[in-house]
Order: C-alpha cells, then structure tokens, then sequence
C-alpha cells in the first residue's frame, strides 16, 4: 500500500468530522456510504471541480487512507 502524506489525511478526516459534527479524532479509518457521498461532496466544494469517478476508485475509497491515495492519483492537491 502507498504511503499516504500527512497533510492528505488531515484534510479527509477533517473534510468527513464535519458529517455529524464529530471532532476529528472520533473519525474511523473505515468510510461507510454516507460518509463517501458527503465525502465527495466536500472535496467538489473545496476544490471548484466535479468529482467524476467510476465504481472502481469509489471502491477504493472505502477508508481513510484509501480515499487519500484516490485523491494524491488524481492530483488534487494537499494543500486547500
């Protein structure tokens, strides 16, 4: 498995504590369907461009650090 930067995990946990308002240490590694929807919501909002992805990066981005592997791929950048 890739190693993933800091600064990408910072950003997702950040982006998925704020669905239900949760502080970011109360954030699983595990990313259920809700959290992926509103997960792709808050990266489209943060970065002014449409999240176009097909099933199989959807599949990959099932946790933590599956989603910030997906995002580093498709080069949105760590810094907001």
């Amino acid at each position: 498995m890739a190693d993933v930067s800091e600064p990408y995990r910072a950003q997702v946990v950040e982006m998925l504590a704020t669905y239900g308002e949760r502080r970011p240490e109360e954030v699983p590694e595990s990313v259920d369907s809700l959290e992926l929807a509103w997960l792709i919501h808050q990266i489209e909002e943060r970065y002014g461009k449409p999240f176009g992805v097909d099933d199989d990066v959807l599949a990959r981005m099932t946790t933590v650090t599956g989603a910030c592997e997906v995002l580093r791929e498709l080069g949105y950048g760590a810094a907001a």
